[in-house]
């Protein structure tokens, strides 16, 4: 059998040879298939709506609090005159912190605990699943007052930093623990059987192998509730209280920023300041959601 070598001139393979379907083409296959076309059009006109949504809220929270900010609004010390929010953004990033730092190793080691060593078929797990999307739909309030009842009254901690921690930390808990678990079982399973075909033992391979190819969703968890701390104010008026200024240890009370613009806008006093708050807190939003985004980059390079 004559065999012909492979000329060393043909052209190789590349993204260029993958054939495309034009605009056009795919303009004329929705005039043939017109449901095709309706579902294209009601999907297009979804994400134009909630993108205009999102810019007119955006813009409407700068149009009305960008004019006044001021210098007095970032003054240390909080008074009558200035309504500083100084103080409310000191106490934010503390309630974010210690949030943060209850809820995330809980929820990271309950999802390694349900995806790698429990599996599907236990009887916990469904219960767990269960009980965390159970909380994930009791409104905010409904926790606010658990955290009173419990953690201000029961234990006598008082309106404390400590006692809205410990309130947002269950509250996040279901969030940051269900998106961990999509995290790690997006992971290919081919990770874990390479892990220990080279002799590798099942913790070695959860946290060398498994874990760090899940961080990005698990940081994407993080966001999502570093947003909800943030922007939460009904359990913490019940728990941590809403004096404005940074208290001396977390057993101090102490008002986040979201609480600061609820009480300028509900007393009726200071409208503007609370529109200029509003400013700064989806400024600072957005500039923690960029700084994970970043980390999470990093960390995956």
């Amino acid at each position: 059998m004559n065999l012909k070598p492979i000329s060393a001139k043909a052209p190789p393979l590349t993204i260029k040879a993958i054939n495309t379907t034009s605009y056009k083409d795919r303009l004329l296959g929705y005039i043939k298939h017109p449901l095709s076309g309706l579902l294209f059009l009601i999907v297009t006109v979804a994400a134009l709506v909630t993108f205009a949504v999102l810019l007119f809220i955006i813009g409407y929270i700068l149009i009305r609090g960008v004019p006044h900010l001021n210098l007095s609004l970032f003054e240390f010390q909080y008074n009558t005159t200035n309504v500083s929010m100084m103080p409310a953004i000191i106490n934010t990033l503390i309630m974010v912190v210690l949030a943060l730092l209850i809820s995330g190793p809980l929820g990271i080691f309950s999802a390694i605990y349900l995806v790698e060593y429990a599996g599907s078929a236990n009887r916990l797990v469904k219960i767990v699943r269960m009980t965390a999307e159970t909380l994930s739909g009791i409104p905010s309030i409904v926790y606010g007052l658990f955290g009173m009842l419990f953690f201000v009254v029961t234990i006598g901690w008082g309106y404390s930093m400590l006692a809205g921690a410990l309130t947002l930390s269950i509250m996040i808990l279901p969030l940051v623990m269900r998106t961990t678990e999509e995290a790690l079982i997006s992971v290919p399973i081919s990770y874990r059987e390479g892990s220990y075909a080279l002799g590798a033992g099942k913790l070695r391979t959860v946290f060398r192998i498994v874990l760090p190819g899940a961080i990005p969703g698990i940081l994407a968890g993080i966001i999502l509730a570093t947003g909800r701390v943030m922007g939460e104010t009904a359990a913490l008026l019940f728990t941590a209280g809403s004096v404005a200024q940074v208290p001396d240890s977390v057993l101090g009370s102490g008002r986040t920023l979201a609480v600061h613009m609820y009480v300028l806008a509900n007393e009726g006093l200071h409208v503007n300041q609370a529109s200029a708050t509003g400013v700064v807190l989806l400024v600072l939003v957005l500039l923690i959601n960029w700084l994970s985004a970043a980390v999470a980059k990093k960390i995956v390079k």
